[in-house]
């Protein structure tokens, strides 16, 4: 499209973000880059991991929809067809605890009040309440995914995909029921999953006893040790190493010191326990009786600590002492407390004893009725001081402490979980731990340690999978049991149930709750005619989205084509607390289901900080809005800002002054070269129509640039397939400011100054043009915006349309030819500038005074560049020279250590002699060994040889590719180099007033400069120059300040000026 003269102008980047927004939509511009190459492109499939709609989004959501968006956009680019299905998590706690609370039903007595069929249509209503503040968030910052069909995990289409595939796992003998001890929340009813339970750890500081257990027919208690004294109502054995050695212990005198907390016992008292423990265990000075084997303990009995707590009429076990191979004496006493409902040890411990298994505790979290009157009906975290006072009363508590420890809290409510033995439904994981762990291993994990370590660790440990969830709002567990013959069996589809319907039931409205649950089937075992009813549980919402690569396209009831291309899933990208959570689900499905790993590449997110490092959190007032920064510096700059702040993988800590650095220093730079470029090519009536000069022949500054533009290219390139998009971005940026605008703009400047027409300025125009090119499409799957709007203003078409410069499998890369050895030059060039500038600094000469001449001593110069680095140096003339002694003399230094030695209270007369001594002649002596000073005489060892520059030169060394390289100016001045540099410095400050004064650059003006009286003489020739540059085309110089309006100060002379639009 040509470029009219208003284009450019102003930056206002939320403007054109917007615009673009709304023209991507108005073009469906996302479809189009999709449809433009299903002809060449094979596919590159990425999974939405499913948000909820019940929550606002947040800054974090910002982050893991660039990452998507960022990896979907570039294997567009490379010539992929990347179709992008938005998802719904609809499911689960997170969504029945928000109606819950709106709804007030804090318990689930006061949900079945309320009515099963209200709540669950109040949680079909809340999963949408913040969708099109979703919608209008990920729009805005450009995320293209698409909304407008996406899968919903409370689409019956959606539960009878995750239905087929439990009736698999069932065929499969993987999904059982059992009555373990699972994690469980007493105030959502329902327990959780190991790889729920990993999502909410805490660390707590409770009350840990130590407890006396009364040995029934001995003196001697038996010490055990515990961190829930919740458990102790339900405990019914004691458990000791078989191997381990034990002690019996008589206490001869008091403790000695104050004793701390509750607790005691007396003089003569006897206790048992592992005698590793005894210095951790006990406060009070004892004699050991008698060392035993644990074993030997086995069979004690010993009285219950509370008295008809448990029913154990017919358990000839209950209260005895067994022994088990997992007590050890790490930490406690080395006996084991053991309550069979409350843990997995204790359960399992319980069952193979013959111990009852009676709950002290029901699911509402709180002691039944008969545990003790003081504990009954209270919730039993509450009631630890309780316990310990009756403890003390009965004589059997030893002593208290407080134990810090890592403790499980529901992942939702923050309430601690307790471990519950209950009725649940499986799937065997543990079955297929070897597979999983394979498939773990052949996904192309980012960071790798997320997959070795994170996940690959928590795999070696897997347990099976609690699927079942004493829920309402949740895909329906598809389980029919027979009344009649206990025959369970797993409805797979919509068709089946429909099948298998007895007399008096119909096909449900929806795969809801209540609605499955008046469902009755006809048993499917052979010879029974017993009616099935369905379990009342709900799935995990684990589950759910761990079903997502099919269920999204209701497979395997239709769409199999679709299935079949895009499974295994080529990327997913979520947070790295997914690991444990959706990252698992999606792998524990498609290895009991399909047996494949679910997904082939993964990208784990560190979690967004605040600049400080700390967490976001509303109650520390450190919560980011995204949208405040999407409505001042754009989507784009906190796009920027994220991509490059750190490595993906990394926690970010988010500082808002950062954004505004990236929105300043990449956008507005890539901005300003835009203008440049857009703003001469309208003065020229440039449109470039005509054919482009070719590479090889344009001049050397612009056969640099596109050489380092494809060697840019291809180091982002290798840093996007390394997943280092961090240094990937910060490489662009480097090529953007420091070659592209610090130095081929501003070595170019001049070159477009000229209004007649050239071929130096054509090749200029061009250049610039193909350089933009490839940032914008190197830009544009970090930030889509600005590369599309330059994109399109240059060549008439969005950038999101156009192919990833350095190629990929399906396409061929479309790059200038790389020139090595200019592009070394050109470093040496740019490196001998800097040696300049800091030579200018150190020599206290400002930059825009000239040199009359430079040498550059060493190496093979830099041939072509000369004039460029002349210009840059600010140089009259720049030569090669192979002699640096010629800008130097040398000077010599005493070595105070040997003349000390030698001259000993005669040195100070010495080192005088040495610093008015001519050094040349002094060397020539000392080599004929007739050098002496004060008398003494001299010999190399005394002095040290240095090389300064002589006067009226200065000097800096660099290294380079070919050895150390020195840059020499000559220092000197005369009246010509006093009026070019005053000239330069006038043009300079005149430039910036134009600028300020928002000139086009075509606009003339007329100017009026003023010496003070200290100032150099301006030479004519100098003084039409700075009419020239700043496009006067009136100009008068005057010697009387007070006539101008703008004034500064140049090695002490005060110059004055006024400019004016004509």
């Amino acid at each position: 499209m040509a470029m009219s003269k208003d284009q450019g102008g102003r930056l206002d980047p939320v403007s054109l973000e917007n615009q673009l927004v709304e023209l991507w939509g108005k073009e469906n511009t996302f479809q189009s880059s999709i449809e433009a190459r299903r002809d060449i492109g094979s596919p590159f499939t990425f999974l939405e991991g499913p948000p909820t709609a019940n929550g606002k989004p947040g800054i974090h959501h910002v982050l893991s929809r660039l990452y998507k968006d960022l990896v979907c956009r570039w294997k567009t680019m490379e010539g992929h067809v990347v179709e992008r299905k938005a998802g719904w998590d609809t499911h689960g706690l997170p969504v029945e605890i928000e109606v819950q609370k709106k709804l007030d039903l804090m318990s689930n007595e006061a949900i079945e009040a309320y009515g099963m069929k209200e709540f669950n249509e109040a949680c079909k209503e809340s999963v949408w309440t913040y969708e099109q503040a979703w919608r209008e968030m990920t729009e805005r910052m450009g995320f293209w995914v698409d909304m407008d069909n996406p899968y919903v995990t409370l689409e019956d289409d959606y539960i009878e995909s995750a239905w087929w595939s439990l009736k698999q796992m069932h065929q499969k003998g993987l999904l059982f029921r059992g009555h373990k001890v699972l994690p469980y929340c007493p105030q959502t009813g329902t327990s959780y999953s190991s790889h729920e339970v990993a999502l909410g750890y805490k660390e707590v500081s409770e009350p840990a006893v130590f407890v006396k257990f009364d040995i029934i027919g001995d003196p001697a208690f038996i010490l055990a040790w515990t961190t829930t004294p919740w458990t102790l109502p339900g405990n019914v054995g004691l458990a000791v190493g078989p191997d381990v050695d034990y002690v019996r212990v008589k206490i001869v005198e008091p403790p000695s010191g104050k004793w701390e907390g509750r607790g005691f016992a007396e003089v003569g008292d006897e206790l048992i326990l592992a005698k590793d423990l005894m210095g951790h265990v006990l406060r009070h000075k004892v004699e050991v009786m008698e060392e035993v084997k644990g074993k030997d303990l086995a069979g004690l009995r010993y009285s219950p600590l509370f008295p008809g707590a448990i029913d154990g009429e017919g358990y000839s076990g209950a209260w005895s002492i067994v022994t088990a191979d997992f007590v050890t004496t790490t930490d406690g006493t080395g006996v084991v407390h053991t309550a069979v409902m409350y843990g997995e040890d204790d359960y399992n411990l319980g069952m193979a004893s013959g111990f009852p298994a009676q709950h002290t505790v029901g699911m509402d979290g709180c002691f039944v009725q008969g545990t003790h009157p003081k504990l009954d009906g209270a919730y039993v975290k509450d009631c630890d001081d309780v316990i310990l006072g009756l403890l003390e009363e009965s004589g059997n508590l030893y002593r208290e402490h407080v134990y810090t420890h890592d403790y499980p809290h529901c992942w939702r409510t923050d309430h601690p979980l307790l471990y519950y033995a209950m009725d649940s439904w499986f799937v065997r994981m543990t079955a297929v731990k070897e597979n999983i762990l394979q498939h773990n291993n052949s996904v192309e994990w980012a960071p790798p340690t997320t997959g070795t370590g994170r996940m690959g660790e928590w795999l070696s440990n897997l347990k099976d999978w609690a699927i079942s969830r004493e829920r309402y709002w949740g895909t329906p567990l598809p389980v029919w049991i027979c009344k009649d013959c206990g025959h369970e069996h797993c409805v797979g589809s919509r068709e089946e149930m429909k099948s298998m319907l007895s007399g008096n039931s119909n096909m449900p409205k929806e795969l809801h709750r209540p609605y499955v649950d008046e469902v009755r089937l006809v048993c499917s075992q052979a010879n029974c005619d017993g009616e099935m009813e369905r379990e009342p549980y709900v799935m995990d919402c684990w589950f759910d989205s761990g079903c997502a690569p099919f269920a999204q396209w209701h497979y395997p009831f239709e769409n199999e084509e679709k299935f079949s291309s895009s499974f295994p899933v080529d990327y997913i990208c979520e947070a790295v607390d997914q690991t444990r959570g959706w990252f698992y689900s999606l792998l524990a499905v498609g290895t009991t289901v399909f047996e494949k790993p679910t997904y082939n590449r993964c990208l784990s997110l560190g979690h967004i900080l605040d600049k400080n490092g700390k967490k976001m959190s509303k109650s520390r007032g450190n919560v980011v809005d995204p949208w405040d920064h999407f409505n001042l510096e754009g989507a784009d700059a906190i796009r920027w800002y994220m991509t490059t702040q750190s490595s993906p993988w990394q926690p970010t800590n988010f500082d808002p002054n950062g954004v505004r650095e990236s929105y300043a220093r990449m956008f507005l730079t890539l901005w300003n070269i835009y203008r440049f470029h857009a703003d001469y090519a309208a003065l020229d009536s440039f449109k470039g129509a005509k054919k482009s000069p070719e590479a090889s022949l344009r001049p050397s500054l612009d056969r640099w640039i596109l050489s380092q533009a494809s060697a840019t290219a291809e180091k982002v390139s290798t840093l996007f397939k390394q997943w280092d998009f961090h240094k990937a971005g910060r490489e662009i940026e480097r090529f953007v400011v420091d070659d592209v605008s610090n130095w081929y703009v501003r070595r170019s400047r001049r070159r477009l100054w000229d209004e007649a027409e050239s071929d130096d300025k054509a090749a200029c125009h061009h250049t610039l043009r193909e350089v933009l090119a490839i940032i914008c499409k190197l830009m544009a799957p970090i930030s889509p915006f600005m590369p599309d709007k330059i994109h399109r203003d240059l060549f008439g078409s969005s950038v999101h349309l156009a192919d990833w410069p350095c190629g990929s499998d399906l396409i061929e890369p479309d790059l200038p030819l790389r020139d090595i050895d200019l592009e070394s030059r050109m470093k040496l060039a740019r490196n001998l500038a800097e040696a300049g500038r800091r030579i200018r600094v150190e020599s206290s000469r400002r930059q825009r005074l000239p040199c009359k001449r430079g040498w550059i001593v060493g190496g093979s110069g830099v041939g072509d560049l000369s004039e460029i680095l002349s210009e840059e140096l600010n140089v009259g003339s720049l030569e090669l020279e192979s002699d640096l002694e010629r800008f130097q003399k040398i000077e010599l230094k005493p070595n105070r250590r040997s003349l000390g030695k030698k001259c000993t209270t005669d040195l100070p007369g010495v080192l005088k002699e040495l610093a008015e001594v001519d050094p040349e002649s002094l060397l020539l002596e000392i080599d004929a060994g007739i050098a002496f000073l004060g008398g003494y005489p001299i010999t190399m060892e005394d002095v040290e040889i240095q090389r300064v520059e002589k006067e009226g030169y200065a000097a800096a060394t660099i290294e380079a590719d070919q050895g150390n390289v020195t840059l020499v100016l000559d220092m000197s001045l005369d009246d010509d180099l006093l009026s070019k540099g005053l000239a330069r410095d006038i043009i300079r400050r005149v430039q910036a007033k134009r600028k300020e004064m928002d000139l086009r650059i075509e606009a003339e003006i007329a100017l009026v400069v003023a010496l003070g009286p200290e100032s150099p003489e301006l030479a004519e020739e100098d003084w039409n120059h700075i009419l020239n540059e700043t496009r006067a085309i009136s100009g008068k110089k005057t010697e009387d300040l007070n006539s101008t309006d703008l004034h500064f100060v140049v090695d002490g002379a005060t110059i004055g000026f006024t400019v004016s639009q004509t």
